[in-house]
């Protein structure tokens, strides 16, 4: 069979863990209309069967978080999570959604991608908002760059041209062992992806500024027969913010709770009883001891 590691890197907010949702079939990173969503590296399993015809594959897919300049230490430490997988990929599709002169985000990127001698694969994605003289001048402005393998227009959303690119990075793939079991979609702990639902959630109820200071910590993971009991405790910055989260009678964070508990219900197939507790921890976007604690950075 082939197998092979693929890095989906670009801009935040461009739809890399849309895109790695629509390959999967099924939601494995959170999404929402909000920048810096994916804080991790997210890694998505794909596996197609031998068949008569073709021979099996294992795509093994890293959604990074959005490549920008860090305003604090969480964002310079997503921002080297992202550029760390240049480097320990056989392929790196880079996302775009707009022309090369629109901004410097993409040209940041692109000097990075020069470092690299891994095969790239350009994805202008968002195509089903763009007129078509729209993408011509995107698909003219990159294949002059002479940087990129391929270039291919998609909706990650909609699933546009998705599988058309999953058969294309199909042949840049070497003969190579299977690394995950066949039925093996993720190789995060389910604590992890709870986190991360629980979270999910604060980004679509919160206002625009309390989300980027808001992480999510496990604190007990309890499987019963027929129930899994969960705790977990929202971090924010701020005490304002803390009001803000749980909203005026608790409604806020009630609703948190429940659009939370009705996903993990259906992704671990129990009933669960979810606990969220808010708490403050100024400034810790710019500590290395909670960076560390909450995932976002090895410990030294």
């Amino acid at each position: 069979m082939k197998s092979g590691f693929i890095g989906i890197v670009g801009r935040p907010n461009v739809g890399k863990s849309t895109l790695l949702n629509q390959i999967m079939g099924e939601k494995i990173a959170i999404t929402s209309d909000k920048p810096q969503t994916t804080r991790n590296t997210i890694r998505g399993i794909y596996t197609r069967g031998e068949t008569a015809d073709r021979e099996g594959v294992q795509m093994v897919f890293i959604d990074t978080p959005g490549i920008h300049k860090g305003r604090n230490k969480l964002g310079a430490a997503m921002t080297d999570m992202a550029a760390g997988t240049l480097r320990e990929v056989d392929l790196i599709l880079f996302l775009i959604d707009g022309p090369l002169s629109a901004g410097p985000g993409d040209r940041y990127i692109v000097e990075m991608l020069r470092t690299v001698d891994t095969p790239k694969i350009l994805v202008v994605n968002k195509t089903d908002t763009m007129q078509p003289e729209n993408y011509l001048q995107i698909y003219n402005e990159y294949e002059e760059l002479g940087l990129f393998d391929d270039i291919y227009g998609t909706s990650a959303k909609n699933g546009t041209n998705v599988p058309e690119l999953v058969e294309r990075i199909e042949d840049f793939l070497e003969e190579g062992p299977m690394y995950f079991p066949e039925d093996m979609i993720t190789d995060y702990p389910e604590r992890f992806l709870v986190s991360e639902v629980i979270r999910e959630k604060l980004l679509l109820y919160l206002q625009e500024e309390v989300p980027h200071g808001v992480a999510v910590e496990i604190e007990s993971f309890r499987e019963e027969p027929k129930l899994t009991r969960i705790s977990a405790v929202i971090y924010c910055e701020k005490k304002s913010h803390k009001g803000i989260i749980i909203g005026s009678g608790g409604k806020k964070i009630k609703g948190v709770g429940k659009a939370a508990r009705l996903e993990l219900e259906a992704l671990l197939g129990t009933k669960i009883y979810l606990e969220l507790f808010v708490k403050v921890r100024e400034n810790w976007r710019d500590s290395d001891f909670d960076l560390s604690n909450f995932g976002y950075k090895e410990k030294d």
